[in-house]
């Protein structure tokens, strides 16, 4: 039983699996030729295992960065963590966790067939965390078990559908068309982002429109501008945690300056293999999604995990970047000026990922100042909306630790709080939400009808 709980973990959760069935279904719900299949199911795969390596190349450069900050700065808090949180709750939740993603992923189906939200969730890993997070609340809650099965599956299903909905207006300005969507749990933030954007950027022209003067003319290159930028910092963390410490702490033999320039131009390699990957994987799935939603799910549109932003956009991802780190310096000083109890410190790698797509959000509506103004507010509420969920979590067990994404706040508080008054009442809210898209859909039909 532990093995098939595993296997089933591993297959909804490994994104590029999916995005394989996806294609696969696709391409032969168009009844293409045999050839065909395999070669975009393989190259769909094969593109999101290239994104997935180039986000591993970048998450072990922001490792280091992210330890000679700390050692730079003496600094000591919370680093809120996804994989962290869901690998403790899964030590006494697998199995309701496992069935809570499979129903999850069923009702997303159908709501995106029976609805008018018609956004497939694609991105394995955070419906898994979403679903962890589900089943610890309302089974600690002390909920029915077969509830927290129905419940639990049919909340995730529909915030796999609505936080996609939301994104979609901006994503349209990004792409410039509606074949995809935003898939990633941080929704949120980059629709502050971009609503920001939207207030403070009239008149400003995009990130993507700067001019360089001719002897710095190699700077509109990205991957150029990225390892500069990277070289900098590396060299500034470095010099302030002091040489030694990259001996030392990091068990580096090679000379600092070295280093630095090494894992500031591997970060830049990092980026670039992610847009790779993010170019293959569209090249792949938008054709392939054509034939599922005509012949499956009318309509229906893929929605990927937030690097699919990035190459419509790479200046806005290096200025979302690095404002929201420091808008998450700026706001970790002020909890410490505060006496907080708990101190969430700037997690390099989120504010890379996250920062990125709130630039990317915040220039489609506002150009380079909205990228700015509103990826520094991101890098505020990745340091503030985490400490809203701690209490909820420290109730369940869970002390010391949290998602740093922010709609893990916006599903975990409310349901936190009213299974907290209630288990049977949250359950009920979940169910009687989980209806409203049906009954907009089918009162939309009869309107068009009338």
């Amino acid at each position: 039983m532990e093995g098939i709980i595993q296997f089933i973990t591993d297959l909804l959760g490994t994104p590029a699996i999916l995005i394989g069935v996806i294609i696969l279904v696709g391409l032969l719900a168009q009844r293409k030729t045999a050839d065909e299949v395999i070669r975009g199911t393989l190259k769909g795969i094969l593109g999101f295992v290239i994104l997935g390596a180039g986000a591993g190349v970048l998450v072990g450069s922001l490792d280091f960065f992210g330890a000679l900050f700390q050692e730079a700065f003496g600094l000591t808090g919370v680093v809120p963590n996804n994989e962290a949180i869901t690998a403790l709750a899964l030590n006494d939740y697998a199995t309701v966790t496992a069935g809570i993603m499979v129903i999850g992923m069923a009702a997303n189906i159908l709501i995106a067939r029976f609805s008018r939200l018609k956004y497939i969730f694609l991105t394995g890993h955070h419906t898994l965390f979403m679903a962890a997070l589900i089943a610890v609340v309302l089974r600690v809650a002390g909920l029915n078990e077969v509830l927290v099965y129905i419940a639990g599956g049919l909340g995730l299903g529909l915030v796999m559908a609505l936080f996609p909905a939301l994104a979609q207006p901006t994503m349209r300005k990004i792409t410039g068309n509606d074949d995809i969507a935003l898939g990633h749990f941080s929704t949120v933030t980059y629709l502050v982002s971009a609503k920001i954007g939207q207030l403070v950027g009239k008149g400003s022209k995009s990130t993507e429109e700067a001019k360089f003067p001719k002897g710095l003319s190699f700077l509109r290159d990205s991957s150029i501008a990225i390892a500069l930028t990277m070289l900098i910092m590396y060299l500034v963390v470095t010099l302030v945690a002091g040489p030694a410490f990259v001996e030392t702490g990091l068990g580096v033999t090679q000379n600092f300056i070295i280093f630095s320039i090494i894992q500031s131009i591997t970060f830049a390699a990092g980026v670039y293999i992610v847009l790779q990957g993010v170019r293959m994987v569209i090249a792949e799935i938008v054709p392939a999604f054509k034939g599922f939603s005509e012949k499956i799910v009318p309509d229906a549109k893929p929605a990927l995990d937030c690097p699919v932003v990035f190459p419509f956009a790479p200046n806005a991802v290096l200025i979302g970047f690095l404002v929201s780190f420091i808008g998450g310096i700026v706001g970790m000083v002020v909890l410490i000026a505060m006496n907080a109890d708990n101190v969430i410190l700037p997690g390099v790698v989120p504010h890379f990922f996250v920062g990125a797509t709130a630039g990317v959000f915040a220039n489609a509506t506002g150009g380079r100042r909205g990228a700015v103004i509103g990826s520094f507010v991101n890098g505020l509420l990745l340091t503030f909306l985490p400490l809203l969920l701690m209490p909820v979590l420290g109730d369940l067990g869970f002390a010391n630790t949290t998602f740093g994404d922010a709609d893990f706040v916006a599903v975990g508080v409310p349901i936190g709080l009213l299974a907290g008054f209630n288990a049977n009442v949250a359950a009920a809210a979940i169910i009687v939400l989980f209806t409203i898209p049906f009954v907009h859909g089918f009162l939309a039909k009869k309107k068009k009808e009338a």
